[in-house]
């Protein structure tokens, strides 16, 4: 399948073009060596509440990209503003990628439990969050990214889930 994937950076100085986005080149890669998908859609934005949804919801309700990954602003500065967003954004929330991209972080470093992530549907869009961090995009999106095609064919009803689920239901 040709999955759609739209990128955001949540991020003040990115988006103004005082420092390259260190991350967008991680996510490609893993798009792609998971996804097998180089259909991105790639924005750079502040960390602005009203400017991050306008793009979220740009990307999930015209771009109609299946999954949006948004990179940036899960920690607890006050400018980090991203999982409010999501969660205004999203219709349900899988709690169960962002609790795995913790716990996987969490083997790295105790820091892991200080992000506030969060992942969830809109329609039959999966959205991420993962922190602005490189070895943390990495590390996240690692954790739950053989998880990501089964979570987009049940979204969109497209086919049968890949993994035996040994009768459990999930």
């Amino acid at each position: 399948m040709n999955w759609k994937i739209g990128i955001i950076t949540a991020s003040d100085s990115i988006s103004k073009g005082e420092r390259e986005d260190d991350r967008i080149d991680i996510l490609r890669r893993l798009i792609f060596e998971y996804l097998k998908t180089d259909n991105i859609i790639y924005r750079s934005v502040p960390d602005d509440m009203e400017e991050l949804k306008e793009h979220m919801i740009e990307l999930v309700d015209r771009e109609k990209v299946d999954l949006l990954v948004v990179t940036g602003g899960t920690g607890l500065s006050p400018r980090d503003v991203t999982p409010e967003v999501t969660k205004w954004v999203i219709d349900r929330q899988v709690p169960g990628l962002a609790e795995e991209m913790r716990r996987a972080g969490l083997q790295q470093s105790r820091r892991a439990m200080l992000t506030r992530a969060v992942a969830g549907t809109r329609g039959n869009s999966l959205i991420v969050n993962v922190p602005g961090n490189p070895r943390g995009v990495e590390i996240c999106f690692t954790a739950i990214a053989d998880m990501l095609p089964d979570a987009l064919h049940i979204l969109q009803g497209t086919e049968e889930s890949s993994e035996d689920w040994g009768g459990l239901g999930w």
